[in-house]
Parts: structure tokens; C-alpha cells; sequence
């Protein structure tokens, strides 16, 4: 089994047990918690505490955020007693960006470098070709002596008798 794999499959085992064991039996419901406190409310996760009023409500999971109505946001506590849900959110905006920009920036920077891999290679490549090429021309320029001296020595130096006039 991959190892990856592996932590995804303990990561959603310890979630699901930690959901399982912050919600409430059944017959429980946020509403008989009210003027409990703020901790005793939020033991179950789909509860919603709001200060002003000491009320212990469901949190409506229709709407994403609260309505005003039931509670107002830098009032209202979902999860942790200490953090209002407005800072909660903005806070869990603020990282969401983060991760975006900063995968975006590394998504860049990949292609950016793949690409500058590639010309570098071409370079390479087209050096190579040009190293090949003048080895050739010289070996072409001595067989071309090799030739010539080959004629003066048996003096065909002259112009060729059988060549076409």
C-alpha cells in the first residue's frame, strides 16, 4: 500500500472518529443545552453558541454562514469558544488564499523552469551539432589534401582529360 494512501486513509479514520465522538446521542439536541456554558454547548459540532443571548442553537447547515437573525457574526462561536465565527472565517479565507497564491506561484515557477531546462538543452544540443559539423569540414578538408597530394604524385594535377568540356 502506498504511503500516501496510507495517511489519507488514517487522516480520514481519526476525522470521522473525532465527529463521531463530539456529536451528541440522538435524542440530544443544541436547544437543551441553553444556559449551559459556551464549551458544554460546543461539544457537539453541529451546535452554534451565541454570547449576547447564552443560547445553544443548531447551526444551520442550509446557509453557509449564520443569519443575522439567529445570531450576529462576531457574536457567535462554532467550534471554538475563544474564536469569534466572524475571525473564523476571515482567518480561514485568509489561508485559503495563501495555499492559492502560493500553489499558483509554485505552478509558475515549474513551467517557468521547465522551460528554461528546455533551452538549455537546445543550447546543448545545438552545440553539439556544431562541434559534429566542423569536425566534419576538417575531416572533408583533409581528405581533400589527401587527394591533391595523391594527384601530384602521380601527376594528375592538371585538368581532368576526361571531364566534359
Amino acid at each position: 500500500m502506498d504511503s500516501r494512501s496510507l495517511a489519507a486513509a488514517l487522516l480520514l479514520l481519526f476525522g470521522l472518529a473525532t465527529v463521531f465522538a463530539q456529536t451528541s446521542a440522538p435524542g440530544k439536541a443544541c436547544e437543551t443545552k441553553n444556559g449551559t456554558s459556551c464549551e458544554e454547548c460546543l461539544q457537539n459540532v453541529t451546535c452554534l453558541w451565541c454570547i449576547t443571548t447564552k443560547m445553544c442553537v443548531t447551526y444551520p447547515g442550509r446557509t453557509i454562514l449564520p443569519p443575522h437573525a439567529l445570531c450576529p457574526l462576531n457574536n457567535a462561536r462554532w467550534g471554538l469558544c475563544w474564536m469569534n465565527f466572524q475571525t473564523l472565517i476571515i482567518t480561514l479565507a485568509v489561508i485559503g488564499g495563501i495555499i492559492i497564491i502560493a500553489f499558483l506561484v509554485c505552478l509558475f515557477c515549474c513551467c517557468k523552469c521547465e522551460n528554461f531546462g528546455s533551452k538549455r538543452s537546445e543550447a546543448k544540443m545545438e552545440k553539439k551539432a556544431s562541434k559534429t559539423r566542423t569536425k566534419q569540414e576538417e575531416r572533408r578538408e583533409e581528405m581533400k589534401q589527401r587527394h591533391e597530394e595523391v594527384r601530384k604524385k602521380y601527376g594528375l594535377s592538371g585538368p581532368n582529360p576526361y571531364s566534359k568540356f
